[in-house]
């Protein structure tokens, strides 16, 4: 149980930060870089899941959760403009 936690904040910090760095601009710190990787994850697998794509192994759950965390930040963006 543990294990796997760490196994996701692990996962969740790689992809906040990835998408960060992809996204471009102030960044949101550590903390909501790991929480939109996680939420970015699970977004992510939806997101890809319901087009059919299905990733696995450690890279596919990074790539996945980039791509999640990407959508999302571009989503918060939208909704901070409006």
């Amino acid at each position: 149980m543990i294990t796997s936690l760490i196994w996701w904040v692990v996962v969740g910090l790689i992809a906040g930060w990835a998408a960060g760095k992809i996204m471009r601009g102030g960044g949101y710190g550590a903390g909501v870089d790991i929480i939109l990787g996680i939420v970015g994850a699970v977004v992510g697998g939806w997101l890809l899941g319901a087009i059919g794509i299905h990733a696995g192994g450690l890279i596919g759950t990074i790539v996945v959760a980039i791509i999640g965390a990407i959508f999302l930040i571009w989503l918060t963006r939208l909704l901070k403009k409006a």
